[in-house]
């Protein structure tokens, strides 16, 4: 498998990062084709469709080992899956598939031209392995059943978010940071309310604690 393009998103490290692509539609993305594949022609009609696939590898979860069994974080991370039941990034093969908005397509100065997504659910310098359209005759199905993530899929905190910290975030990131929140960033087996967790995003150190269905936000701090 060749690395064909890098994306670069807000999320320098795994913490933080949504679920699930698509969860946070603001969230924006640049993907950035290898030196190799910066062909114009490699692109011809993409721009016809609205949404991508991005096969792309967990590339801080590759290990020579594997189990069959795995504790997806959302069931509480006592619970054990199957790993092919689930999305978890500890498999035979560390590979992820995501299905993001296609913006545009733009000429950059130094990397050719570039895809701008929205949606994505990984961690920046992500090595992505494949790009495909989204066909929604085919790809979409409305009737389908998603087993144990259906009870988890409106789940939401409420986000206190302290003026004097959120006017620190630009204005054109506090959307995505909210949404992020709402969606709780601890491992679901973590539930001290006495904790205060941190991630990194966008070049911002945040710092917030969780009590029952509130995640309040307790810093905020430019790296």
């Amino acid at each position: 498998m060749k690395v064909i393009a890098r994306i670069h998103t807000d999320f320098p490290t795994k913490f933080g990062i949504p679920r699930q692509s698509g969860l946070v539609n603001t969230l924006k993305s640049m993907i950035v084709f290898e030196s190799e594949y910066r062909n114009p022609d490699a692109l011809r009609g993409l721009d016809g469709f609205s949404h991508i696939w991005l096969l792309w590898e967990f590339s801080d979860a590759v290990r020579d080992t594997w189990s069959p069994t795995v504790r997806p974080p959302r069931l509480g991370g006592n619970t054990r899956m199957g790993v092919f039941a689930t999305r978890s990034p500890f498999r035979p093969n560390a590979v992820g598939l995501s299905s993001v908005k296609l913006d545009s397509i733009e000429l950059h100065p130094d990397f050719g031209l570039v895809l701008y997504v929205s949606g994505a659910d990984l961690m920046d310098d992500t090595p992505i392995y494949d790009i495909k359209p989204y066909i929604p005759y085919t790809d979409s199905h409305p009737e389908a059943v998603g087993g144990f993530s259906d009870p988890l899929r409106e789940y939401a905190l409420y986000v206190d978010f302290p003026e004097q910290w959120l006017r620190l975030i630009p204005k054109n990131l506090r959307e995505s940071l909210l949404c992020v929140l709402e969606q709780d960033p601890r491992p679901s087996y973590q539930n001290d309310p006495q904790r205060i967790y941190g991630f990194e995003f966008a070049g911002f150190d945040i710092k917030f604690a969780v009590q029952g269905n509130v995640l309040s936000v307790c810093m905020v701090k430019p790296q």
